[in-house]
């Protein structure tokens, strides 16, 4: 199509984004749906049919629409084949690749690069359970929103992890290929803990580990020669960062990462190490203290993130009245760290500490809630704060977490008081 249509299909063309080998790329709004979408458009050609690697790719893409739903992956929503041409239809992003910060000039500060790493690893350790192995993992192919969250994007080359052959060989970016993948060996999960560790690497020092003058020289290097160490590229990085990059990109699939978790864990350390402002608390940070409170644990993660997206962060000192008897409330709050006591008429009733839940009749009462007690930080406190509006408009697996995680602790609660009654 040289120029766009004013509509594909049910959706409404707006312009034409980009155009490469594979097809033409155009934003569209779809009416029912009210949203924007990237349409991506294969044309059949002379032969009226898709050929090579363009049908490979659109058979690659249109096999998982539907079937990849991840907050940090870019969502296939449709695919159809008309007379003359085929196209996906994709969530579309505003924002830019991660390629934009592999310059000296452009470079992410060090917490925002570990925070993108672990995303982008939370995302393929979904993928890779749901038996898919991207291959094509590099800055160009992970979006940066507008908010600073990121999306994994082109699977045109993604493959199933049951399949050890493919029809494409030898297909994706060389210089974030792994050795087993230049080698046209059967692939795993571990090819692309290898691709997003030279990810990790451009980030850090802006160059890949390989280049070569000839694509012959390039895959020599890939194949015999190691990386030149990080602290030679960029001295000022702390302890952690040369183990874990070179680690995922370790030739012999023994030493390499055998886990995601496993990488996703060191990956968790260098965060905790890194010495950060205590108000630039990272989304990163932010998912593993929650993943490791009380009131969290039944939550899987693709509902940890989904809160994190919806809630606020806050901390206060010693003495805050968190909550005040008789005052409205349209929020319930989860205690990160701290104490705080809770009172009814002046007299004590409990402490709270870090994992409970305060505020939680909000959930059982609807969109406000007149409160019943007062809460008072003993010490200072972190807390997290979920609206009413946006729990409601949370998904129906994440709400049915928060029931389970509310019904528990009220459980536990009636239980408590039980025990004080037949004391007395």
């Amino acid at each position: 199509m040289d120029n766009p249509p004013p509509s594909i299909g049910k959706y409404e063309v707006a312009q034409e984004l980009g155009r490469g080998a594979m097809g033409v790329v155009y934003l569209a709004r779809d009416a029912f749906a009210g949203r924007e979408v990237a349409i991506k458009v294969f044309s059949h050609g002379e032969t009226g049919v898709l050929q090579g690697q363009q049908r490979s790719t659109f058979l690659n893409e249109a096999a998982l629409v539907g079937k990849l739903t991840h907050p940090h992956i870019v969502q296939l929503l449709d695919v159809a084949i008309e007379d003359t041409f085929s196209y996906i239809v994709m969530e579309y992003v505003h924002g830019h690749t991660l390629a934009h910060h592999t310059t000296v000039d452009n470079f992410l500060p060090l917490e925002k690069v570990v925070e993108v790493i672990f995303k982008v690893s939370r995302a393929l350790e979904y993928m890779h359970r749901n038996g898919v192995i991207h291959r094509d993992i590099k800055p160009a192919n992970i979006l940066i929103t507008d908010d600073f969250d990121i999306k994994i994007s082109d699977f045109g080359i993604a493959m199933f992890a049951d399949v050890t052959r493919t029809t494409l060989s030898n297909v994706g970016s060389p210089a974030y290929m792994s050795p087993e993948q230049l080698l046209d060996q059967p692939l795993t999960h571990q090819t692309d803990i290898y691709s997003l560790g030279v990810a990790f690497y451009h980030l850090l020092t802006g160059r890949p580990p390989f280049s070569g003058s000839s694509y012959a020289s390039l895959i020599y290097q890939i194949l015999n020669i190691d990386p030149p160490p990080l602290n030679k590229l960029r001295p000022d990085l702390p302890d952690g960062f040369e183990e874990i990059v070179g680690r995922a990109l370790q030739k012999d699939l023994g030493v390499r990462y055998q886990s995601w978790i496993e990488f996703g864990a060191d990956l968790a350390v260098l965060v905790r190490d890194l010495r950060m402002p205590s108000q630039d608390f990272t989304d990163t940070r932010k998912f593993h203290t929650m993943r490791n409170l009380s009131f969290f644990q039944s939550f899987r993660e693709i509902e940890t993130w989904e809160v994190l997206r919806c809630a606020s962060w806050h901390r206060m000192p010693a003495g805050t009245v968190l909550i005040r008897e008789g005052d409205p409330g349209d929020a319930l709050y989860v205690m990160v760290d701290g104490d705080a006591t809770v009172s009814r008429a002046g007299s004590l009733l409990a402490m709270l500490g870090p994992g409970d839940c305060f505020g939680e009749m909000l959930y059982y009462s609807g969109n406000a809630a007149v409160r019943s007690t007062t809460i008072v930080a003993t010490m200072p406190v972190q807390v997290i704060e979920i609206k009413a509006a946006a729990l409601a408009a949370m998904s129906e697996a994440c709400q049915a977490q928060f029931n389970r995680a509310c019904m528990s602790l009220l459980i536990n609660r009636l239980s408590a008081a039980n025990r004080l009654l037949s004391q007395r």
